[in-house]
């Protein structure tokens, strides 16, 4: 009967301890006390409120706080090892307060606010166990945080620690390995699908002229759409393969980076209008060689080309493609070499992102319509141009310019009702028109015509964001991320989505690990501004604003109100509330 007094529950449970605290108190017993005090006031108590922690135990040098997740623990852990050696950046190395960290999952005991129990008891073990400045954490939490924190912990192995029966499983991160915890996704690697996996790499020009590049990185960037239009495979997208170019990295570290078992890579040679394509499949997992081919043709039989590549793979990989996708490929044609030249090129220079940029690509795809008005793609990539121009204020846009990208979107359409990218375009056009429902039907058709398409992805996701469904959002951009792991706006996106969610750890992550793959952007500091204010660390808050200003001076938070498609227009008031709380006038 004694037992049903006892109450229990399960919780994560973070343990910090000082680093030779008898020496430091030995040397200065009343300077070091002063100091830990101030850092467990200055900088442990503000990261545990902000984590929704809750300390309910001191022991002289050490602290012990409870969490109802162990994400939010985890992530408290690192930032305030981060937080801690910031504080002793300018200070000797032997007075220094340097904490190790361990953090359980586990059953304890309640008693009035005391814990008590198994999971308490681990977690003081694995502080023990931790890297100076470094955490240590119990396989079941890095089961539990894995994929879901940015945080690159390395398997220690089993250990034997005092008062525990059992071996512990245990992961490490310590600072001797990085500076920096929040890591980029294609530094935790991700787990290897269900489906066949594959990752196109940059083909290498052997044309003998380095101008020829760009038609390489074409044919490259023709095959990785060609295969993301077979729903059978998982397909890495162009930005995250592209992260290889100019590389000779080792396949089977690209396997791992990206999570595809397959890799697939090759060389283009053109002379005048005939090319040339070497390509291998290479098994990531191994090294091993799958298979080896060359294809010898002119330019105009290209897309013939491209699809002898696809079915190729499809064949090796078993996998059977459907009715519609036999159909599609069935109907594709020759192509006018001067035509295709020009779509390749356009494409490169869309992806420079500028307004000169915008205007050199418009240019060409005006003359590839005029060639050859039977290629969709020309019409899609013009509305997305005219879209882009009026999102970011470029060469004098303006309203006219959503509608002349409707008409371009549905030209594509018109065109070729199967090119996915026609869909897309007229999806992006919609929802800033805000026929969010409209848009969501063609975001749809365009993820059923190339399933493993990140933007599309992107573009649902946000198209179910501005319309105020925040969790549907936030998996499409996860997804959109694990395809395109280097695609840095889907952060951005996953970001903004977590904000309105109020999950706000989990949004700075997002935010952070942007920008790492773009530094100058000012709208992921906007709203991580936004964020910090959310939260009550107005000076952060102050500064990402002044440094959103620096890198855009014109930085208008009134226009993107009046343009961001939130169904809810309180909603966009609600995000930047927290830059009037941390006293930004805007």
């Amino acid at each position: 009967m004694a037992n049903e007094s006892i109450r229990r529950r399960l919780a994560a449970i973070l343990a910090a301890d000082v680093v030779g605290y008898s020496r430091l108190m030995e040397r200065d017993e009343t300077a070091t006390h002063t100091l830990l005090m101030a850092r467990w006031k200055e900088v442990l108590e503000p990261l545990v409120a902000n984590h929704q922690g809750r300390v309910f135990k001191r022991t002289g040098d050490g602290v012990f706080v409870e969490f109802g997740s162990a994400v939010n623990a985890v992530e408290c852990a690192a930032a305030l090892q981060q937080a801690m050696a910031a504080a002793n950046r300018d200070m000797p190395g032997d007075r220094a307060i340097v904490l190790r960290v361990g953090v359980n999952l586990g059953d304890v005991m309640v008693e009035d606010s005391d814990l008590y129990g198994d999971g308490v008891n681990v977690a003081a073990r694995l502080e023990t166990l931790a890297d100076p400045g470094g955490v240590a954490i119990s396989d079941g939490v890095h089961e539990y945080v894995h994929g879901r924190a940015g945080i690159d912990f390395v398997d220690s192995g089993y250990h034997e620690v005092k008062n525990i029966e059992r071996p512990v499983h245990v992961w490490k991160w310590s600072p001797n390995r990085t500076n920096d915890p929040i890591k980029t996704a294609v530094e935790t690697p991700p787990r290897l699908p269900a489906k066949p996996s594959i990752a196109v790499l940059p083909f290498d020009n052997m044309s003998g002229d380095p101008e020829q590049g760009y038609f390489a990185d074409g044919i490259t960037e023709d095959i990785i759409t060609d295969l993301s239009k077979v729903s059978g495979l998982f397909v890495i997208a162009r930005n995250s393969s592209f992260a290889y170019k100019g590389k000779t990295p080792d396949i089977r570290k690209v396997s791992r980076e990206l999570g595809v078992r397959y890799v697939l890579e090759g060389s283009v040679r053109r002379a005048a209008d005939r090319i040339r394509i070497n390509a291998q499949m290479i098994d990531g997992t191994t090294g091993g060689h799958l298979w080896a081919e060359r294809y010898d043709r002119g330019i105009e039989d290209i897309f013939a080309v491209q699809d002898e590549v696809t079915r190729t793979i499809v064949d090796a990989l078993r996998v059977k493609l459907t009715a519609g996708e036999e159909e599609r490929r069935e109907s594709r044609g020759k192509v006018d070499p001067a035509a295709y030249d020009l779509l390749v090129r356009s494409r490169q220079t869309m992806l420079q992102f500028s307004a000169v940029s915008s205007m050199e690509a418009r240019a060409m795809l005006e003359r590839v319509v005029a060639i050859d008005p039977g290629l969709a793609a020309a019409y899609a990539r013009l509305s997305i141009i005219a879209f882009a121009e009026y999102v970011n204020q470029w060469n004098g846009a303006t309203p006219e310019n959503l509608t002349q990208a409707l008409e371009l979107a549905h030209k594509a359409i018109d065109t070729d009702d199967t090119e996915p990218l026609g869909h897309h375009a007229l999806s992006l056009v919609l929802a800033w028109m805000r026929r969010l429902d409209e848009a969501e039907d063609a975001a749809e058709r365009a993820i059923k015509l190339d399933p493993n398409s990140g933007d599309a992805y992107t573009a649902l996701g946000t198209i179910r964001e501005f319309g105020g469904r925040y969790e549907d959002a936030v998996a499409l951009y996860t997804r959109a991320h694990r395809l395109d792991p280097q695609f840095d706006l889907s952060l951005h996106f996953l970001g903004r989505a977590l904000l309105s969610l109020g999950r706000f750890d989990e949004a700075e992550i997002a935010f952070k690990r942007r920008l790492t793959l773009a530094p100058r952007s000012d709208m992921t500091r906007f709203y991580l501004a936004c964020l910090y204010g959310r939260i009550g660390r107005h000076e952060e808050a102050r500064r990402y604003w002044r440094e959103t200003l620096e890198i855009k001076p014109n930085f208008s938070v009134d226009h993107l109100k009046r343009a961001l498609p939130y169904r809810d227009a309180n909603l966009f008031d609600r995000l930047v509330d927290g830059l009037r709380q941390a006293g930004v006038s805007i």
